[in-house]
């Protein structure tokens, strides 16, 4: 059992990893459009809302699945207090209740309401409300599903890790 949760754990983490690194290329992609669409705006007098919404999504996508990215590398931000001066297993501890009795229960929260939510831009593939706008706007908001099945999973990836370290015993 300890094997296949071991498996699971970086599968996911892999996956999250994975995820990850395609995100992170689109920070730069986006400060360049937001970047270009400034100069546009201010030095020639040109906007495009196509650009404007462009970086937004980019934005958004960079962000949600930087959330779990952040879960992953133990970039969350926690309530130091109690953590700082703990030990390993105490912190495993703090972790683990946390992972159970918060982070899951709230992305179980956010992809159950927003999955309706989605499902509905997805049956009239939702445009923009620009006509020059981009005309993904069913993907923008499943993406707030994808951001809590990613901030899901690496939680539980987490949650077996601290299990197993609590399963090892005093350190």
């Amino acid at each position: 059992m300890r094997n296949f949760l071991t498996e699971l754990a970086d599968r996911i983490e892999a996956a999250v990893d994975c995820a990850g690194r395609v995100a992170q290329w689109l920070v730069p992609l986006f400060v360049m459009l937001a970047f270009a669409g400034t100069i546009l705006r201010h030095a020639f007098g040109l906007g495009s809302v196509f650009l404007q919404e462009s970086v937004l999504y980019l934005h958004a996508t960079a962000f949600l699945i930087g959330a779990a990215v952040a879960l992953l590398a133990d970039r969350h931000v926690r309530v130091d207090i109690f953590y700082r001066d703990a030990s390993p297993r105490r912190k495993a501890i703090v972790d683990m209740i946390g992972g159970i009795a918060a982070l899951l229960p709230f992305c179980a929260v956010v992809a159950y309401t927003a999955l309706p939510y989605a499902v509905r831009s997805w049956a009239i593939l939702e445009q923009s409300r620009e006509t020059t706008g981009v005309p993904l706007v069913f993907l923008l908001k499943s993406l707030i599903v994808g951001y809590a099945v990613i901030l899901w999973l690496q939680g539980l990836a987490s949650t077996i890790r601290n299990g197993l370290r609590l399963a090892e015993g005093p350190s």
